[in-house]
């Protein structure tokens, strides 16, 4: 009875839903793109092959789905690969980093009708979820027609895990229905037993983003990139990364102190959303900086900041970087992965807000290589502090990179839990 009246009720607020879309479509034009997919109308190119079907809401799901869809081609090679997302952001990630090799589709809504449309034309052999993108309908459809459902890499916050309380009576079968929970820390786990999970369902494998591979080709390109925007002064970078509304300001106030004190600073600046990017460059200018944009090629010799404008360049931006921001965190939204900058050895900052990084934080900081900040001024403090303090900012960059490699492995024990119930 209470996923009814959830289906009922999704049915209901569906006309605001689209024109939420239509809303967000005024800034970014590809959230009027593709409705048909996300009510289940999704053509399969090629149902001779078992297909098995990964689920990654948006950027950061599809970031750290990148080890495991490469480790599933490698081990399942007659199985066709098929990756939904929910946002345009997390669609041209995904077009980027696997092309043709997938197919790729937007994640139907989670109502009845549209869910059994897509299950019909896709017939998944499993369903993978990354983290904790949890729909009811669509887990429960599985469960009817015995396609396994793994949550891989899942974590679930103290708050998250509140908010599924209070909805018992939905969220406990949904959990019960669950094939497997590949959990990232001990922690995680318990929140999801105490939800319902079966225990003999769990297991906590780790994060796999900590199983990164920095190949020869982004260590050349990251190279190459420090080189040019560093230029004959040698000039420190601070590369503030996935900034939120609210939080460039913050930013930016810090920068103006770093420039009293470290005159030829640059920063750059990469917003979260693409739909920001202009108004985050107006932000710059109106702060009084001067400002080259990474779309445009702009040469950053006489530039305060340079706009990171461009999609996918993230993890080379933080291997040419020599101190490293990650954002989310000053505003209250949960912080971003800062397991990137630590697998490069980059001293790596944060604001206080990371409850979604809670145990990466937690490992990064005892060890010496996160620094947490609150505000402006402890920001710009800690910054001028390392670019003054070069031996203190190499210590604390091979912390961080001790930290990152210490805690791969998750992969491997996550494809150990796809290929167990594969196999039932």
């Amino acid at each position: 009875m209470p996923r009814y009246l959830y289906s009922a009720i999704f049915y209901c607020l569906l006309p605001f839903i689209l024109l939420r879309l239509l809303f967000r479509g005024i800034a970014a034009p590809n959230y009027r793109k593709r409705w048909l997919q996300r009510f289940g109308f999704y053509t399969a190119s090629d149902l001779s092959k078992e297909t098995i079907w990964l689920h990654a809401v948006s950027v950061g799901e599809t970031l750290a789905a990148v080890p495991l869809v490469k480790a599933l081609q490698a081990k399942y090679p007659d199985y066709r690969l098929l990756i939904t997302c929910m946002t345009p952001t997390g669609s041209e990630r995904i077009t980027a980093a696997f092309g043709d090799s997938v197919d790729h589709s937007y994640a139907p809504y989670d109502m009845p009708d549209a869910v059994a449309r897509f299950i019909q034309r896709v017939q998944p052999k499993m369903l993978i979820i990354m983290e904790t993108e949890l729909w009811p309908n669509t887990v429960a459809a599985c469960y009817k027609r015995q396609i396994p459902v793994i949550l891989a890499n899942a974590r679930l916050s103290e708050k998250s895990a509140r908010g599924y309380a209070r909805v018992t009576s939905l969220s406990a079968p949904m959990f019960a229905q669950l094939t497997a929970v590949a959990a990232q820390h001990g922690d995680d786990g318990t929140r999801f037993t105490a939800l319902g999970l079966p225990a003999e369902k769990l297991c906590v494998s780790g994060n796999i983003k900590f199983d990164l591979d920095l190949n020869a080709q982004i260590r050349k390109s990251a190279e190459a990139l420090r080189q040019q925007w560093r230029g004959t002064s040698r000039r420190p970078i601070l590369v503030a990364a996935s900034t939120h509304r609210g939080e460039d300001e913050i930013i930016l106030q810090a920068f103006s102190l770093i420039k009293q004190s470290v005159n030829n600073a640059l920063l750059v600046l990469v917003p979260r959303h693409p739909e920001r990017f202009n108004q985050v460059g107006n932000l710059c200018l109106e702060a009084g900086f001067s400002l080259a944009r990474r779309s445009n090629n702009n040469p950053t010799d006489t530039a305060d900041i340079l706009l990171g404008d461009t999609m996918g360049e993230l993890m080379t931006f933080f291997g040419a970087c020599d101190i490293a921001f990650v954002g989310g965190s000053l505003v209250a939204n949960g912080g971003h992965n800062m397991i990137e900058p630590a697998a490069w050895g980059k001293p790596t900052l944060s604001g206080l807000s990371v409850f979604n990084f809670a145990e990466v934080s937690r490992l990064l900081a005892e060890s010496g290589g996160l620094t947490l900040v609150e505000g402006a001024a402890p920001l710009a403090e800690a910054v001028i502090g390392l670019i003054k303090s070069p031996e203190q900012s190499q210590q604390m960059g091979q912390q961080a990179q001790q930290v990152a490699e210490a805690n791969r492995g998750a992969l491997e024990r996550l494809l150990t839990v796809i290929d167990n119930s594969l196999r039932q």
